[in-house]
């Protein structure tokens, strides 16, 4: 399997509320063509290590400089078979709101989710998808930002989910 790493990154809001940002991700040929998913990418042979990919994959598909994330901590590894990669998503903080700038080959809309949002119980719905590789499966999913999120980012935000309800 090819190795990625993704960042979930926390900030305040233009009215000092927590967000964190997922990225709509542009149509194209592949298995998570059109997808919404945390900004990251596969490792590349001049990252330092997992944790470097995802800030600079964050960096460049929203524009957040990684000197300015405070990564708190790994969340869990997943395979995505689909596609075969191993993803090492992390958790991560800013001090500030950032300026958001989609990049413009990869990522056809940038998502600010608001915690409140996420944290309540109404995001969590079950859908029935087609995909490139199934047809008419039943998942659970998160409807955020007008967006059914689902799959590999769904199980993401779960384990996010629960350890945000475990520190409150």
């Amino acid at each position: 399997p090819k190795q990625a790493a993704v960042m979930a990154v926390f900030y305040p809001g233009k009215q000092d509320e927590t967000r964190f940002v997922l990225i709509l991700r542009k149509t194209y040929k592949g298995v998570h063509s059109n997808q919404v998913g945390f900004p990251g990418g596969r490792v590349e042979e001049y990252d330092l290590d997992l944790m470097h990919t995802a800030l600079r994959e964050t960096e460049e598909e929203v524009g957040i400089p990684k000197k300015e994330v405070q990564v708190l901590r790994e969340l869990t590894r997943l395979y995505i078979p689909p596609s075969n990669f191993w993803v090492q998503p992390f958790l991560g903080v800013m001090e500030r709101t950032p300026l958001l700038v989609p990049q413009e080959t990869e990522v056809e809309d940038v998502l600010e989710i608001d915690i409140d949002e996420f944290m309540s119980d109404s995001c969590l719905i079950r859908q029935t998808l087609s995909t490139s590789y199934a047809k008419n499966i039943d998942v659970p999913a998160f409807l955020l930002g007008g967006h059914v999120v689902w799959g590999a980012t769904a199980m993401m935000l779960s384990e996010m989910k629960d350890i945000l309800k475990q520190a409150l």
